[in-house]
């Protein structure tokens, strides 16, 4: 499952330069799908192609937050999700909406970073 940031999140920024996928913003900063990947496009949900350059809507205004499409909870990358490794909160948990096995996790690396 990917990981959450919850609203206990202080905001000190320590987690964001640990992703291996640039999956974690600042609260009201913009994302792309290409930001930390090796993304061109992206083939959304109904077959829409985006690019994957282009901005999309911050997920938080208030706090950091986590792209649970980009998040693998650092599998492949490292033995444990680093975000929830350097949070001197413990606000970086697992995301109870985003279950995924390791398998899945494991492929999502590998488009993340196209890795064929």
């Amino acid at each position: 499952m990917a990981i959450i940031i919850t609203d206990e999140c202080i905001n000190c920024g320590a987690c964001e330069p640990e992703c291996p996928n640039t999956a974690i913003y600042e609260g009201g900063e913009e994302w792309t799908w290409a930001g930390g990947t090796g993304l061109e496009e992206v083939e959304m949900e109904g077959g829409m192609v985006t690019d994957a350059q282009e901005n999309q809507e911050p997920i938080s205004d208030e706090f950091y937050y986590i792209v649970s499409a980009k998040c693998t909870e650092c599998m492949g990358f490292h033995e444990e999700p680093q975000c929830a490794a350097v949070c001197p909160v413990d606000c970086c948990i697992p995301d109870p909406d985003y279950e995924e096995t390791e398998e899945e996790l494991l492929a999502k690396k590998e488009w993340l970073h196209i890795e064929v």
